[in-house]
């Protein structure tokens, strides 16, 4: 069974309907339409989300999908056995980085995070236990009617925070659920909802 099953973006140019967060920039919009909400078990993928969604904290997920690629190389590829070695002195080295979101505690909080995820015997099997192992498909007809924090990123705020993550607030964990595909929230009118709720 594949763990991700991304799709083409669809041009901005069509008729196609997209959730209502999703702007007309073109990034965006293949973000929209290849990756958020496709369920994805890949353990590498996971981590690197759960970095991103930190790293979002009080900024716009556009602002971190356009510094997605020079946080990947300045964060060591997403590895994280890599970023498990890192120390304040890499810390500081990145807060010289003007093409990334220069932020100590986010930066120390990617390292702490890396020896977490590494101590788990399954991180995988963690992040989707919150679901019961499935996408959960919603079917809501608007944005605003998604939890801003429902019950599955409350419960996984409270496993993660208890093996010693940092910046996994249930805010940040149910963007995260959402990203990842444990929750499917494409909104009933976007041409999204019916390739993944099916």
């Amino acid at each position: 069974m594949p763990t991700r099953t991304p799709a083409p973006a669809v041009p901005i140019g069509t008729d196609l309907v997209r959730c209502r967060w999703c702007t007309d920039d073109p990034l965006y919009v293949r973000y929209h339409d290849t990756e958020w909400g496709v369920p994805s078990r890949d353990s590498r993928h996971l981590f690197e989300m759960l970095i991103l969604e930190g790293f979002q904290a009080g900024l716009s997920w556009l602002t971190v999908l356009r510094r997605r690629e020079a946080l990947r190389a300045a964060l060591l590829d997403f590895d994280p056995l890599s970023l498990a070695r890192t120390d304040e002195a890499w810390v500081q080295n990145r807060m010289q980085d003007a093409a990334i979101i220069r932020n100590r505690l986010k930066l120390r909080a990617a390292g702490a995070n890396a020896r977490a995820w590494l101590a788990l015997p399954d991180p995988v099997g963690l992040v989707w236990s919150v679901v019961g192992g499935r996408p959960l498909i919603h079917h809501y007809a608007a944005q605003e009617d998604a939890p801003v924090a429902g019950p599955e990123a409350e419960a996984l705020s409270r496993l993660l925070k208890r093996h010693g993550f940092t910046f996994v607030g249930p805010t940040i964990c149910q963007s995260y659920l959402q990203a990842i595909g444990c929750l499917m929230d494409h909104t009933t009118d976007c041409h999204r909802h019916r390739a993944l709720a099916g």
